[in-house]
């Protein structure tokens, strides 16, 4: 067997067996080979080397799912080593990126382009194919989820050989946004970008039945509306969230929405406790410490105040010790087959459990309450959704299942998890 600190050679009988971790903790395992390539011609050899001895191959990103997404007892890889921006097209407004690439590094040769993402979620350290393809979103009722902005990739096929998706491409495109890595590892992909532009935050603290009197005109109103509902004093610590006290509307800490809005400005950049004025990949991100276990479901947004309401009495009168805040916010319908927003405008709810507790009967009955109203879940985020689920849910899912077949019939790219959902 030859390693090195890039990649890893599988022999015939070389198998290094190495334990792997997701951010948090919650997902684990040990998988037969580990590789780390540096160039997309390195990338195909070692897929292909690996399916012609019978392994799987899960590539697993930065790790930021919280479900069983990029396990794998097989070839596991990392596309750290595969990154920076390829080629911007300024008069398109387009941007072709290493699948490797982090959010972060991306926005900040953006930035130094005069350009900007259309939208962006609340972490951006994860790696662009990873984030995107398992339905990452930010919040905006016009906007869609970050993968809508997709217009181009490299899918690299079990057998090593690649298939370029564009809009040429379309059903192909369509599939392949929110595709989990079951039609192929990427190793490249093009966004549609936008000229750069700033934004201004704000950030207050308002009652709950006030926010919910309120909804529909600040989800107008503004291009990013969001809010965290805090059902304890607590609560605001458990994500590291500012403490709004002195733009508070009532002075109370229990009960509550921390509430943001961001709305594009040419005002010049400041900051403020609660407001500022930045370039806008530099509002976006909050920083999280890895301390919750999470579940995200999009409901269709004409349920979305009702199955907000169902989840907090739930938590106020049957899950007391649930102290983590809900997350709030709002994407647009997209075309993707398998996207959580697929032709449908929703808002995205999320509750945690605290590592370290038994909260299965928690998020269970929150599962109960959001698939009731016709949530999806977000595919990197806890959910207990089946294969019949699935069938259920997504229109297009038997469309996207025969497609995987038809590229990887004997399943190279799933694992356990993502064979119960899509084989």
């Amino acid at each position: 067997m030859n390693t090195s600190s890039n990649n890893m050679h599988i022999n015939e009988f070389g198998i290094e067996h190495a334990h792997w971790r997701n951010w948090v903790g919650n997902q684990s395992c040990v998988r037969a080979a580990r590789a780390a390539p540096t160039s997309e011609d390195e990338l195909c050899t070692l897929i292909r080397d690996a399916t012609r001895k019978g392994l799987n191959v899960r590539v697993a990103g930065s790790g930021h799912s919280f479900t069983p997404v990029a396990l794998t007892s097989g070839l596991h890889l990392t596309l750290a080593n595969m990154t920076g921006v390829r080629h911007i097209d300024h008069e398109k407004r387009r941007v072709t990126a290493a699948a490797g690439t982090t959010i972060n590094q991306l926005v900040g040769v953006l930035k130094a382009e005069g350009l900007s993402m259309i939208n962006q979620g609340d972490i951006d350290s994860q790696a662009l194919a990873g984030a995107l393809t398992t339905g990452t979103h930010g919040t905006g009722i016009t906007l869609g989820n970050m993968a809508s902005s997709i217009v181009g990739m490299k899918l690299v096929q079990p057998d090593g050989e690649i298939i370029v998706v564009d809009e040429s491409t379309p059903d192909l495109l369509l599939a392949s946004r929110v595709s989990l890595g079951v039609l192929g590892a990427i190793s490249e992909i093009t966004l549609q970008v936008t000229d750069s532009f700033n934004l201004h935050e704000r950030i207050w603290r308002e009652d709950f039945e006030s926010v919910m009197e309120k909804h529909d005109e600040l989800a107008r109103k503004h291009r990013h509306f969001s809010f965290f509902w805090c059902p304890y004093e607590q609560s605001r610590h458990c994500y590291c969230l500012p403490d709004t006290a002195a733009t508070s509307t009532t002075g109370r800490t229990t009960d509550v929405c921390e509430v943001k809005v961001m709305d594009i400005t040419d005002r010049p950049p400041f900051e403020s406790a609660f407001e500022k004025v930045a370039y806008s990949s530099d509002v976006y991100p909050i920083e999280y410490v890895p301390n919750f276990h999470e579940l995200e479901y999009a409901v269709p947004l004409i349920h979305s105040k009702d199955a907000l309401r169902a989840v907090r009495k739930l938590m106020l009168e049957d899950f007391p010790e649930a102290i983590y805040p809900i997350e709030y916010r709002f994407t647009a319908g997209d075309g993707a087959w398998m996207s959580p927003f697929y032709e449908q405008d929703s808002v995205t709810i999320s509750v945690s459990g605290e590592p370290g507790t038994d909260y299965w009967d928690y998020l269970r009955a929150v599962d109960a309450i959001l698939r009731a109203y016709g949530g999806r879940p977000h595919w990197g985020k806890m959910h207990f959704l089946t294969g019949e689920d699935v069938a259920a849910l997504y229109p297009r899912a038997g469309d996207f299942r025969a497609l995987r077949r038809q590229l990887d019939p004997q399943g190279f790219y799933l694992n356990d998890h993502l064979s119960l959902l899509f084989r």
